[in-house]
């Protein structure tokens, strides 16, 4: 087992906001959290990587009891954390930001190989700046690339489909059917999007701070479908 939340609760302004959390995530695993919005998932992910405290409850990493390491502790003993809006830097190139990633000094054409791997043609972006010029597809992408480039036990992505185009999306749907080859180790994403939940060997399924079930994508899915169906039907029969 990678890691293991033992009953995790946060509230915020007197709201309930994740409500006696047990999780236990596999090794290897492209895993998927999905749900209504305010069901707590952005909340979870973050009390994983450190960025939220939770109120009680234990954090667990290969056995090891994180719930007080810092951010950096945790990035250090392995987890990795893509955030909704990748980050900007003004002045510092793909190319250099590759090599602070992967912690060594790698040649252009390195370089170039693992971001063939995320789908941008290599010549064109090596030596770009990590900067506005950028779309959100491209700055995703080069985000996938350092964080396969990291090597991290587990790897989290918040929304990975937020503010970029369909275009992009389609296109990163395929750079994370790859994602096993890119990373070797767990990955657990966040999104509402059906293709990515469907490429997932596991779906975590959360309402109102709980988790509500956890299965194949096929599982998930279908409940969610019949419960839509269901809601359309009373609301017909209502009218």
């Amino acid at each position: 087992m990678l890691l293991e939340l033992q009953d995790i609760n946060f509230e915020r302004n007197h709201r309930k906001i994740l409500d006696h959390i047990n999780l236990q995530l596999d090794t290897k695993k492209f895993i998927a959290i999905t749900g209504p919005n305010g069901s707590g998932k952005s909340t979870l992910v973050k009390i994983i990587m450190g960025i939220e405290k939770p109120d009680s409850g234990k954090v667990f990493l290969e056995g090891q009891d994180i719930t007080h390491l810092s951010i950096h502790e945790r990035a250090n003993l392995g987890i990795s954390f893509a955030f909704q809006q990748p980050v900007k830097f003004k002045g510092i190139t793909v190319y250099d930001l590759l090599k602070i990633a992967g912690k060594k000094d790698m040649t252009k054409i390195e370089a170039c190989e693992i971001l063939s791997k995320v789908g941008l043609c290599a010549k064109e972006y090596v030596d770009r700046e990590v900067n506005g010029s950028l779309s959100g597809g491209e700055l995703k992408r080069i985000e996938i690339a350092t964080v396969a480039l990291r090597g991290a036990q587990l790897t989290i992505f918040d929304e990975p489909e937020a503010g970029i185009d369909l275009w992009s999306f389609s296109n990163l749907i395929e750079v994370f059917e790859n994602m096993r080859k890119l990373i070797q180790g767990t990955t657990l994403i966040i999104s509402h999007q059906e293709k990515i939940l469907k490429i997932a060997d596991e779906v975590i399924l959360m309402k109102a701070g709980k988790i509500e079930q956890v299965g194949k994508s096929e599982e998930i899915l279908n409940r969610t479908i019949t419960k839509i169906e269901c809601y359309k039907m009373r609301k017909s029969e209502s009218i």
